[in-house]
C-alpha cells in the first residue's frame, strides 16, 4: 500500500471511529433516558438520528459508506480495517447495537403508553 492510500485509510478510520463513538452516546443516552424515564427531546433526537444512520446502512447495501469509501485503500478482509476498534466488535457492531436501540425504544414505548 503507498504511502498516500496509507494516510487515506488512516483518516477514513479516525473518522469512522469518532462517528462510531457519536453514536455510541447516541444509542447509551437513549437507554439511560428510557430506563430512567426521562423522556425529553433527546430522546426523539437520538431515535431520528438512528434512524437516519439505518435508512443510510440500508442505501450503501448494509455498508457503511465510509467502509464502501475506505475498500479503495485497502485490500484487507479483517472487519476493522477500516475502524479502530476489535475485529470482533467491528464484525457484530450493528447485531450488539441494534438489540440495544431495540431494547431502548421498547421500554420509550413502554414508558409512554403506561405514563
Amino acid at each position: 500500500m503507498s504511502t498516500s492510500n496509507s494516510r487515506k485509510l488512516l483518516f477514513i478510520k479516525i473518522v469512522h471511529t469518532v462517528i462510531w463513538l457519536f453514536f455510541n452516546v447516541v444509542i447509551f443516552y437513549l437507554l439511560y433516558a428510557a430506563i430512567t424515564d426521562k423522556i425529553d427531546s433527546w430522546v426523539w433526537i437520538c431515535i431520528g438520528l438512528v434512524i437516519i444512520e439505518a435508512l443510510v446502512l440500508l442505501a450503501f447495501k448494509m455498508f457503511c459508506p465510509l467502509t464502501v469509501l475506505a475498500r479503495k485503500y485497502s485490500d484487507s478482509t479483517r472487519d476493522n480495517f477500516d475502524i479502530f476498534l476489535p475485529n470482533w466488535l467491528a464484525k457484530y457492531n450493528k447485531l450488539i447495537y441494534s438489540a440495544i436501540f431495540g431494547i431502548a425504544v421498547i421500554i420509550v414505548i413502554y414508558r409512554l403508553v403506561s405514563g
